[in-house]
C-alpha cells in the first residue's frame, strides 16, 4: 500500500513557538548538541508565500534547525503576527507540534493527490533561499497536525 504520497518517510517534525531563541537553548541541552543559528523565513520576492490561496507578502517566522537522525529534522517556528498557518496554529492551539513534513517530488501532482485525499491546501511557498518549495495541508481532524510538503530542486 503506498499512501496518498507514495512515501512514509517523515523527513521533518516541527513545533510552533512564542520563543524561538529560549526554546531552541532547551532542545540543544536536551539532544546534547550545539543549538543551531535563528533564520528568517525569506523575503517575498523569492518566497512567494498564499496564505489560502492568497498573497501573503507579510507572512513569516523565525526558523532553527535541528538534525536529528538521518534524514529527520526537528524544526522550530516563531512566527510574526500577520496572518499565516503558524500565527493561526499559535493563537488557536499555543505552542506544540504544528506538522510533519515529507519530501516529494512534482510537488503540483502531491498537492492534487492530498486535495483529492481531503487534505485541503493551506500554505505554500518556496524556500527563504529559492531552492525548494512547501506545501501545508490541514490535516488536523484527522491525523492532529498539519502536513507540509517538501520539494528541493537542488
Amino acid at each position: 500500500m503506498a499512501g496518498v504520497l507514495g512515501t512514509s518517510t517523515v523527513a521533518q517534525v516541527a513545533f510552533i513557538v512564542r520563543d524561538i531563541e529560549a526554546t531552541k537553548v532547551k532542545f540543544a541541552e536536551f539532544l546534547g548538541v550545539d543549538a543551531p543559528p535563528t533564520v528568517g523565513g525569506g523575503n517575498y520576492e523569492i518566497t512567494k508565500t498564499e496564505v489560502y490561496g492568497q498573497p501573503a507578502p507579510n507572512a513569516n517566522a523565525l526558523l532553527a534547525f535541528f538534525d536529528a537522525g538521518p534524514g529527520l529534522q526537528i524544526e522550530l517556528i516563531q512566527p510574526n503576527t500577520e496572518k499565516s498557518v503558524w500565527r493561526e496554529f499559535l493563537d488557536r492551539h499555543g505552542e506544540g507540534i504544528h506538522h510533519i513534513a515529507f519530501q516529494v517530488k512534482g510537488m503540483d501532482g502531491k498537492i492534487k493527490d492530498m486535495e483529492l485525499a481531503g487534505y485541503p491546501l493551506v500554505q505554500r511557498g518556496k524556500y527563504g533561499d529559492g531552492g525548494g518549495e512547501y506545501a501545508y495541508f490541514d490535516a488536523i481532524d484527522g491525523l492532529k497536525c498539519f502536513v507540509e510538503l517538501l520539494e528541493s530542486y537542488r
